[in-house]
């Protein structure tokens, strides 16, 4: 994965921070998730849509057409690039793990060949973490399959990343770039989650296959570098830049949890050591108690970021499954509901926000392959319905609307604020946090915001569905920056999917600075 991406990710996913309370919410908010069928559609409509059989690959885009947004991989883009194609092989198997398909039994070998005819040597490749992801799928396939090639391709590719590991610089950990291992002359020298992480799965799954405990002892090697370079209490870091003892970066990602999680669960498999096991389901709740909107996984971008809640969620499953963590099932269920109720229905594809309607442009294969892999993983429970969840939507997971890259940051400076800060010096005009939320009976309801507002005054207006609801909502003033006060309004929302967008617009109210924290209470 490219660091422009990333980066571009985290601001997309790091802005927003309102809270939007709605009480007296109603409906029912059972836990509701979806059929054996649906999974099957999924899944058909995924294939039907990205798979290329003459080239054994998946095209990057349903359009079939060469993005700019997103123009790597073979062919100038037109098939996906590294990292994607094994995110796409893993899920056809958890297809073919749920169904036993023949289909996807063949598919499996296939695309392992597609592969391996448009990149003939898989080292050229200088980015140790997308060869970590072949590491990891290989190593899957294997044990789905029992076939010798891939045993041999995931043990080949583990040495060869497990190479660039390096106690010169930080300590220990394994290179991002096998081109990039010193900070002193090469700016994009770092060492991240997403490397480390994969191969301590990687490494324990090379430990069961040839019974040989030396892989143990490099994963547990491998984790406890994470743990004293990337964890800070229950925050799960990015990676770690610069020279000296180095600079961590601090970025919220939901794969960074998802692989940490992984590697956690991993271990505690391996070992029985329960504080594995605490420390999986520490990065668990992180993102489902602050990196979701209403218990639906939050929107974090378009490219790499529709990946990471497929990441997260799949690591997740593997901690409900063999740590028994039952807890995570409702959650699992619920995400796999909403990513299915908003599928587009023109051609079954699902996009990469699981809270909203897919729209009608070209969908890339790694958000797809997101919603389609859930459903293939969690069980169905044979419901079928809209999630309301639980009324809780932080501004920081919602979405937001921009017409320049001023006027909206995220911050957490001040004191009192709820999730992972707030929305803060808003302030510019034609900007608006846009929240989507589902219902399962239309009817009026009372909305809240929790905002500070020790500029004055400030105004605001709100659109549900695109109609407004008021000009002007008036955000009293309050003493500092960390008193927090509420302001209510009762909307009009129908069965289904809304959006409830709050904006600013300086013909309709005050131009006072705002800044918006969480929502709760629905």
């Amino acid at each position: 994965m490219k660091l422009v991406q990333k980066a571009t990710a985290k601001w997309l996913a790091a802005s927003l921070a309102t809270v939007l309370m709605v009480t007296a919410w109603g409906g029912d908010q059972r836990a509701a998730a979806f059929t054996t069928s649906n999974a099957d559609a999924a899944m058909s409509s995924f294939v039907n849509v990205f798979y290329d059989a003459s080239a054994k690959y998946f095209y990057t885009n349903s359009d079939h057409q060469i993005q700019a947004a997103h123009a790597y991989g073979p062919n100038g883009g037109l098939y996906t690039d590294f990292w994607w194609e094994a995110q796409l092989w893993e899920t056809v198997m958890d297809a073919y793990q749920r169904t036993g398909s023949s289909t996807y039994r063949t598919m499996i070998d296939d695309i392992y060949t597609g592969f391996n005819a448009k990149y003939a040597n898989m080292v050229d490749n200088q980015f140790n973490d997308d060869l970590g992801w072949w590491a990891l799928a290989c190593l899957r396939a294997y044990e789905l399959t029992g076939t010798q090639e891939y045993l041999n391709r995931g043990s080949f590719l583990f040495d060869h990343v497990y190479a660039s590991w390096d106690t010169t610089y930080y300590g220990g950990g394994i290179w991002w770039r096998a081109d990039a291992m010193n900070p002193a002359t090469n700016a994009s020298s770092q060492k991240n989650m997403a490397t480390n992480a994969p191969m301590v799965m990687a490494a324990i799954k090379l430990k069961n296959a040839y019974n040989n405990s030396n892989y143990l002892t490099k994963a547990q090697q491998i984790y406890s570098w994470i743990q004293s370079k990337l964890i800070n209490g229950s925050k799960v870091n990015d990676h770690v830049e610069g020279t000296g003892a180095g600079t961590v970066k601090d970025w919220d990602f939901t794969y960074n949890y998802g692989t940490y999680l992984g590697a956690a669960t991993a271990l505690y498999q391996a070992t029985g050591t329960s504080s594995y096991l605490t420390d999986a389901n520490n990065a668990a709740n992180y993102v489902i108690n602050k990196m979701t909107s209403a218990t639906t996984l939050l929107y974090e971008g378009e490219n790499d970021a529709p990946g990471f809640k497929m990441i997260f969620a799949r690591n997740l499953n593997q901690l409900r499954v063999q740590a028994n963590q039952t807890q995570y099932l409702t959650f699992l269920q619920q995400n796999a509901t909403q990513a299915w109720n908003h599928r587009r229905t023109s051609d079954g594809i699902i996009g990469s926000d699981w809270t909203a309607p897919t729209g009608s442009s070209y969908v890339q294969s790694l958000a797809a392959a997101a919603g389609t892999s859930i459903l293939q993983f969690v069980p169905a429970d044979n419901f079928t319905g809209n999630i309301a969840g639980n009324g809780l939507y932080e501004a920081e997971n919602a979405r937001r609307t921009l017409v320049s890259a001023a006027g909206m940051v995220n911050e957490s400076l001040q004191t009192g604020f709820n999730g992972r800060g707030y929305v803060a010096g808003w302030n510019t005009n034609g900007t608006s946090l846009n929240f989507y939320v589902n219902q399962n009976a239309a009817g009026s309801k009372t909305i809240t915001f929790r905002y500070a507002a020790a500029a004055g005054n400030a105004g605001r207006y709100v659109k549900v569905n695109g109609a407004v609801v008021t000009n002007n909502l008036t955000f009293t003033g309050t003493s500092n920056w960390s008193t927090w006060n509420t302001v209510s309004v009762t909307v009009a929302l129908q069965a289904g999917s809304n959006t409830i967008e709050l904006g600013y617009d300086t013909s309709k109210g005050n131009n006072n600075y705002l800044n918006l924290d969480q929502m709760y209470g629905l």
